[in-house]
């Protein structure tokens, strides 16, 4: 059995992989053997926007007011406290779990105001939109900085454009960008942790005087959110109807079974050259494989930037990540996210494009054999497809993997009763899944 290797931007592949052994899901994986392999290279991808609120989830609450389970360490504990702290932020109403909530995989709730929209509202006043959806933070302990693989493939670094280096790095950002956490500088966020009520446990963890050197306290802020995801089981659950059915605990119906088959089947929907399948490094499938695809989204005209017809957001070509480097071709190119709790999701791609599943997968099969059903015309009355990059970069729009290569007029990769098996196989990649007959 093989799975097929996908072909990325900047990229040849022409080889297959063998499909590596399910292994045994041993949570343990994540924790302090994990930290200690990967350091600060782990990325974490997601504080894109401002975050905080209430906690939904609650655990019982520890000696140190936090409600850390006793295996995190001392750091991250810390790291939970400032995670759902909103007085970090200049609105004093956002902490990071406002915008990655647990009860939807650390991911925007669509019940919260500042998540309910398709990007995120920050600032000082909770009223500055984004530019780009909130993903979900779930699973990405696993990556690794921003490289170019051995066959030149983008891959790794945090955010959608991957301009995050290291957990830490991606931790602090969110609390300086004006359209969300919104705080001055970083001697501002130092005195509000500061005043905060674990201040003194901070200080107990990270030195007497970390206060007087606002550099310092920053990047230990930064470190103990860090670490708290990377510790936290929550993060990283690994608790689906599918885990379950690879621990033979579990079966799955003959629908969800057929979607299975669709999600691998390389002339079908081959979403595992992007969203692999496979166990790999010891631990269950990712549902991703960490690179960046260029997929013609359509515009959302929802998005309150968009109301510039000249706004454009390029991706990938204009992240720090490429440090200066002139990428052309990958200019519309996006992180390519975890599909685990995929069908929680009411935000679906960078852009929030869609909001229901199944018509994202509607669209990946018929985007090309139908694009006037998912492109507006011009006023000649021509459809004008990948409608989101500005003309001279829809030539780099992915049309060479299936399902994408197809033309107009032709049968799309998937017919609409394979879609709903396809959507029934992605749903059992929820997490918290319980055996209703137990």
């Amino acid at each position: 059995m093989t799975q097929p290797m996908r072909t990325h931007p900047g990229a040849i592949r022409s080889t297959t992989e063998p499909v590596a052994p399910i292994v045994p899901r041993t949570f343990g994986a994540c924790g302090s053997k994990r930290v200690a392999e990967f350091g600060a290279s782990l990325v974490l991808a997601g504080l894109l926007a401002a975050c905080g609120g209430a906690d939904s989830g609650e655990r019982p609450a520890t000696g140190d007011g936090s409600s850390s389970p006793p295996q995190l360490s001392a750091a991250a504990r810390i790291g939970e406290l400032a995670f759902k702290d909103p007085s970090l932020s200049a609105s004093g109403r956002m902490s990071c779990q406002s915008c990655h909530d647990p009860a939807f995989g650390h991911g925007p709730s669509p019940f919260n105001t500042i998540t309910a929209g398709p990007v995120a509202l920050g600032g000082a006043d909770l009223n500055q939109p984004g530019t780009r959806a909130v993903p979900s933070i779930n699973y990405l302990r696993f990556n690794k900085a921003f490289h170019f693989a051995k066959d030149g493939t983008p891959t790794g670094g945090f955010f959608w454009d991957g301009r995050a280096q290291s957990l830490a790095d991606q931790a602090g950002q969110p609390l300086l960008n004006p359209a969300e956490m919104a705080n001055a500088s970083k001697p501002d966020v130092v005195a509000k942790l500061a005043r905060a009520g674990y201040a003194e446990q901070f200080r107990v963890v990270f030195g007497a005087d970390v206060f007087d050197d606002p550099e310092v306290a920053y990047a230990r802020l930064a470190y103990a959110i860090a670490q708290y995801q990377q510790e936290d089981p929550d993060f990283a659950p690994f608790s689906s109807k599918f885990d379950a059915f690879q621990n033979g605990r579990a079966e799955l119906t003959a629908q969800e079974l057929r979607g299975l088959a669709l999600f691998n089947a390389p002339n079908k929907g081959n979403c595992a050259a992007c969203h692999s399948s496979l166990a790999t490094d010891g631990h269950p499938p990712l549902f991703t494989d960490f690179s960046y695809d260029n997929l013609g989204l359509p515009r959302n005209a929802a998005i309150p930037a968009n109301a510039d017809p000249a706004h454009t957001d390029l991706g990938l070509c204009q992240s720090s990540a490429l440090q200066g480097a002139q990428r052309p071709d990958l200019c519309g190119s996006f992180k390519v996210p975890s599909l685990r709790n995929v069908a929680r999701k009411r935000c679906l791609f960078h852009n929030c494009a869609f909001t229901d599943l199944a018509q994202a997968v509607r669209f990946y099969v018929s985007r090309d054999t139908q694009p006037q059903a998912w492109y507006p015309p011009d006023a000649q009355g021509q459809v004008v497809a990948y409608n989101d990059l500005p003309a001279a970069y829809r030539q780099y729009v992915n049309t060479a993997e299936a399902p994408y290569d197809r033309r107009p007029g032709q049968a799309p990769a998937l017919t609409e009763a394979e879609i709903d098996d396809l959507v029934a196989f992605l749903s059992t990649l929820s997490d918290g899944w319980q055996d209703a007959a137990r």
